[in-house]
């Protein structure tokens, strides 16, 4: 418990030729023992500044003298006014010490917040965790203060996990709370697989904050909250390759451009049709290459190589970044003839085409930004008249049409980088159903054809 208000000294000091006041005082105080609980006395000593003093040096002696003449200028001191001050910022102090040091006993006595955890976590995602740029956003997002302000355009942030759990205990915010915080969440229009995004972050927090090694948690109550359930995905959809040339030909005719707002120098008309002309070009290898969109904007002229018809594709784009690709392992991709002949035409601009270029540049020879390229492949979309897609139904197209063409599953898996089996065989459904039906029929003929006959006989 903290001491009276202590009685502070004044004192002059001087720099640069120039007198100034400081208060000194000792503050004291009494805290408990954690492991013994018996009262420990603690003492300190303080200083602070307290402004300019209106002294003037003696001609004896060479010291500053208090018998300065004139009045006292704004922002200056006397000794009176000094003495008044050093008190008022002895007793500032010993508030401030007060409020921190009982902070500082209820977080002994409870633990600490959430929002020191979510800190702590949030820092061991991006200096231990290896977290990915495009996770570090998201997560920051997530469990950011609430008003913060977005770091491009306008608006603020909801906060909505530190609103409700910032100033909690940590060590005794329940499962009912987290239910209730993720029925805020859903009550604002988000999305079942946006609430579910939330629990995960928030369970991931708790996670790291039940590691002995950092608070010691007893419990992580985000796990028992009540998952959303999100509607299972339907079938993948996916381009015909007219519908791919279409969205390339309005990229390179520039119709997805605001004709109020032409050229208005050739210098500007030049920039606009390599940049049409490129966007035609990415477009066309997302749907012949498979390439994920941040592997397309992190591909440099040496992943390419015309002479084995292969991509070789090791990293990617992630929230303005290079990074790893999502599998974070590297593969190779067969280049088809149609990819390849989308790269050659790239490769014959005057710029950026060394090794060690960007294949799809800005006109500086730097990242294109992702959101901007999405919205200019939707407006070439509505020029072109065809569905909607998503630019990453691109890559859809190429694993359906891979599939339709009778490619193996095993080799669209390493084409396309996946982890897991599972996940290329959603591309199975793009086969015609009417030629596994055929394969069905010829499987319960009675009469089956002479070679299945043949590997029927036993040797």
């Amino acid at each position: 418990m903290p001491a009276p208000n202590p009685s502070a000294t004044v004192v002059v000091r001087e720099h640069d030729d120039q007198p100034f006041y400081e208060a000194k005082f000792i503050h004291r105080w009494v805290e408990q023992d954690p492991d013994t609980g018996k009262e420990i006395k603690r003492h300190k000593q303080v200083k602070r500044r307290i402004g300019p003093a209106w002294l003037d040096r003696s001609a004896d002696t060479g010291k500053w003298d208090v018998r300065r003449k004139g009045r006292v200028p704004d922002g200056h001191y006397d000794q009176r006014a000094a003495t008044v001050r050093a008190a008022a910022i002895a007793a500032d102090y010993v508030a401030d010490a007060s409020d921190l040091e009982r902070a500082e006993g209820e977080r002994r006595s409870h633990g600490a917040t959430f929002r020191e955890v979510a800190t702590d976590y949030l820092r061991w995602l991006n200096d231990v965790g290896g977290a990915k740029p495009a996770t570090l956003r998201d997560h920051g997002y997530m469990l950011g203060e609430p008003g913060a302000p977005y770091k491009r355009g306008t608006g603020a942030r909801t906060g909505h996990v530190l609103a409700a759990l910032g100033d909690r205990p940590a060590a005794k915010i329940t499962t009912r709370e987290i239910d209730q915080l993720l029925t805020t969440v859903s009550a604002t229009g988000a999305s079942p697989r946006t609430v579910n995004k939330y629990r995960s972050v928030i369970a991931a927090a708790f996670s790291y904050g039940c590691k002995p090694s950092t608070f010691a948690l007893p419990a992580n109550p985000a796990r028992d909250a009540d998952r959303r359930r999100e509607p299972h995905p339907g079938a993948l959809v996916f381009y015909t390759p007219e519908e791919v040339e279409a969205v390339a030909r309005a990229l390179e005719q520039g119709l997805h451009r605001d004709p109020s707002r032409p050229a208005v120098s050739e210098q500007e008309r030049e920039a606009r049709s390599a940049e049409d002309h490129q966007d035609a070009e990415l477009v066309r290898l997302a749907a012949y290459g498979g390439l994920r969109q941040g592997e397309l904007l992190a591909l440099h002229w040496r992943d390419v190589d015309f002479a084995g018809s292969a991509l070789t594709v090791a990293r990617a784009m992630s929230a303005g970044v290079e990074a790893s690709t999502k599998s974070g392992r590297v593969r190779r991709v067969p280049l088809s003839d149609q990819a390849a002949a989308a790269l050659d035409r790239v490769s014959r601009r005057e710029n950026f085409v060394s090794r060690d270029d960007l294949v799809f540049a800005n006109v500086l020879g730097r990242t294109l930004d992702d959101s901007a390229l999405r919205r200019r492949y939707r407006r070439a979309q509505a020029a072109a008249g065809v569905r909607p897609l998503r630019f990453h139904d691109l890559r859809h197209t190429f694993g359906s049409l891979l599939a339709v063409a009778g490619v193996d599953v095993v080799t669209i898996k390493a084409a396309m980088g996946h982890s897991a089996l599972a996940t290329t065989a959603r591309y199975l459904h793009a086969r015609p159903a009417s030629e596994q039906a055929q394969a069905f029929t010829r499987a319960f003929q009675s009469n089956p054809p002479d070679d299945a006959k043949a590997a029927a006989i036993p040797s």
